[in-house]
């Protein structure tokens, strides 16, 4: 069932879209604290497109206080080890959904809309925000609206601030089965040794490092980091992926921590595990829901993470549309 899914989306994803949307939002540097107008320019792009793709989006205003977080200032290459005690952050997150779905367990796809401060944020990340896009436009055009909902996260850059408050609120309001973030999702390297691994990764995950090194450590492919409740999602994913127009390759890491607060420790007490927590997913698997992360690795792969050279001329967009169409279909077949 996937796999026809996957071939009809096919005809319907554009390349030249996710292009357009790259390009309007990362025109310049997008924070709630830094750069507020461009954040709000950011919502209302977003919000007009999900409008016309046939999604009704309310925005979530948030303010909290004396939480720990991060810092996102220019050129922070492991942000979630630089931790900041935030007396006050008020953001806002935007939430959508298909009419008539409301009383369904919900699948949620989110993408964070802000930068660190003097990068426009090309591939952290406008990638996934027009992918997200994108998938809100084949999601929309299905006969049967699918229960998927989509999160667009203010502040994931000072520690997913917003999707921190956006799982505890879908967690004690609705069912959800399960979270996919997209994570700079746009980048891709197809000459050999672009792809490096962080200290300790070969150690604490052999047979992911062996098949990275069997590739010739091209950077060529989409990670998806899944835990045990989402292994077959995870695989779910990876097959649509393999059916897309432009086959994408995928390479799994099952990270072994348990959901909630001890998952969370662990990854503080084995550094290669932390890496594992760098996005909005992790907001979800310490509320206990089902999450996993799409990834083209980051500062891992991409010399322009975090700088001001991350800008849309540096990003895949046949690769992009393909990682749209498979998590479209992952997310409307979970």
């Amino acid at each position: 069932m996937v796999l026809e899914l996957v071939r009809e989306l096919n005809r319907r994803a554009d390349p030249l879209r996710l292009r357009h949307d790259v390009e309007f939002l990362a025109d310049r540097p997008r924070s709630r604290p830094r750069a507020p107008e461009a954040m709000l320019r950011a919502e209302a792009h977003v919000m007009r497109e999900l409008a016309t793709a046939g999604w009704r989006t309310e925005r979530q205003p948030f303010d909290v206080r004396w939480r720990l977080g991060g810092s996102d200032r220019q050129g922070a290459q492991a942000i979630a080890l630089q931790l900041r005690l935030h007396p006050r952050l008020s953001g806002a997150n935007l939430v959508a959904g298909l009419p008539g779905t409301d009383d369904r367990p919900t699948v949620v796809v989110g993408a964070h809309l802000d930068t660190v401060d003097g990068s426009p944020g090309a591939d952290d990340n406008a990638s996934g925000v027009a992918a997200l896009l994108e998938i809100a436009r084949l999601l929309g055009g299905l006969p049967r609206p699918p229960a998927v909902t989509l999160l667009f996260f203010d502040m994931e850059e000072l520690g997913m601030i917003g999707s921190r408050f956006a799982a505890r609120e879908l967690r004690d309001t609705r069912e959800v089965r399960g979270m996919i973030c997209l994570e700079s999702v746009g980048f891709f390297a197809t000459e050999p040794g672009t792809q490096l691994m962080p200290a300790g990764f070969r150690a604490a995950f052999p047979r992911v490092a062996a098949r990275v090194r069997s590739g010739g450590q091209r950077g060529d492919f989409t990670l998806v980091v899944h835990r045990r409740s989402t292994e077959s999602a995870a695989s779910l994913w990876r097959r649509a992926a393999e059916a897309a127009e432009l086959q994408l390759p995928t390479v799994t890491l099952r990270d072994p921590r348990p959901q909630g607060l001890l998952g969370a420790l662990a990854g503080l007490a084995a550094p290669p595990l932390i890496h594992l927590d760098r996005s909005d997913h992790a907001s979800f698997w310490n509320a206990g829901i089902p999450a996993m992360m799409l990834t083209s690795t980051a500062n891992f792969r991409n010399p322009h993470y975090h700088r001001p050279t991350d800008t849309p001329d540096t990003l895949d967009y046949g690769r992009l549309a393909a990682v749209a169409v498979a998590t479209a279909a992952t997310a409307a077949s979970w």
